[in-house]
Order: C-alpha cells, then structure tokens, then sequence
C-alpha cells in the first residue's frame, strides 16, 4: 500500500458494468514528507473517499481484493482512508 491524496473526481458516462455505482477517483501519490511523487492516476474507490483525503492505495491483482476480482477490473483502488497524518509525517 501508498500513500496519496484524492485530488479530483473522474466522471465517465460509459463504463463496465462492474463498476456501476462505484466512484472513480484522481489521486496523486506521495512521498514520505507528504510531496507528491509521480503523475496522477485513477483509482476505484472501495471506502467512500472524498477530495482532500488522504487515503491508503495499492494497485496490481490486490487492488481488485475489496471486490469480486473476476468481475472488477481495476489496476488502482483505494483501500483506505488515514485519519490522521499526525503519525505520517516525520516533522
């Protein structure tokens, strides 16, 4: 799992079926100090994630794990939301 920020919302009008109901999320990756590493992806929201949040991420054959796997096809989920980023950041 990674850490990142949800940053935006993906709108698509046609999409597969599995994914009916299920928000698409931007998220931009971030480093240990909290800086964004790497570009922007899209990631299936499995844990009600909004804007702002920082949120666990993981991609592969796990980011298909909170879903039915045959039947979600995702590279990209969101897993978790951190409540706090107090225990995060080494400040």
């Amino acid at each position: 799992m990674q850490l990142a920020r949800v940053i935006g919302t993906v709108v698509a009008t046609i999409k597969n079926e599995s994914l009916a109901g299920r928000k698409l999320l931007v998220i931009q990756s971030l480093n240990k100090d909290l800086n964004p590493q790497g570009k922007p992806l899209v990631a299936v929201d499995s844990v009600g994630a909004g804007v702002g949040e920082l949120v666990f991420w993981c991609r592969g054959k796990e980011a298909s794990f909170p879903f039915k796997r045959d039947d979600t096809p995702t590279d990209c989920t969101i897993v978790g939301i951190v409540d706090s980023n107090a225990h995060v950041t080494q400040g």
